[in-house]
């Protein structure tokens, strides 16, 4: 299986520092969907993994959240695309999960779903540190992209063997190019 784990807010959609709250501002990256598409076409596995801080603090419910999701989801089907699962952290910074990245949870249940025991060379697509540190601790492959937070977190520090990219567009000619 070509599994490919991604972040959501700021590589599938627009991010915002005062929360993705409702579909109307679930907005997707232009491009973002069409590359789903892509490699989805081309038999690859998309997951998704996204801490959703806002339920905990009240900005919106589980089932706004569900509204979101599927509507990311459809509007991927249009596309030709598909996610073939969504994973959230629905906790705060401060309650003390483990799912909640940089934390591992939500790729070990990624990897469970698929009945994988890591996710040794799956590439682990974000805009934050935090993301690709989940992904790293149980052997996935970080690529940064520089759409949403990621122009900020590539001027930090990055894992050893971070590969950096314009935006998702970029990853799926990248890793469609590798296989072609």
């Amino acid at each position: 299986m070509k599994l490919i784990v991604l972040d959501r807010d700021g590589v599938i959609n627009e991010d915002s520092d005062a929360f993705v709250k409702t579909p109307d501002e679930w907005i997707p990256i232009p491009g973002s969907l069409g590359a789903v598409a892509r490699l989805c076409e081309a038999g690859w596995t998309v997951a998704v993994a996204t801490n959703q801080s806002g339920l905990a603090r009240g900005l919106f419910d589980p089932m706004t959240l569900d509204d979101m999701h599927f509507k990311m989801q459809r509007l991927a089907m249009e596309e030709g695309g598909r996610f073939d699962l969504i994973v959230h952290c629905p906790h705060g910074p401060d309650d003390g999960c483990g799912c909640r990245k940089p934390l591992p949870g939500l790729f070990r249940q990624i990897a469970n779903h698929f009945h994988l025991e890591h996710l040794q060379g799956v590439p682990v697509v974000g805009d934050s540190l935090r993301d690709l540190e989940a992904g790293i601790q149980l052997g996935a492959v970080p690529l940064l992209v520089r759409t949403g937070k990621g122009l900020k977190t590539e001027k930090g520090a990055l894992p050893p063997g971070t590969l950096v990219f314009d935006d998702l567009a970029a990853v799926a000619e990248h890793l469609l190019g590798a296989v072609e």
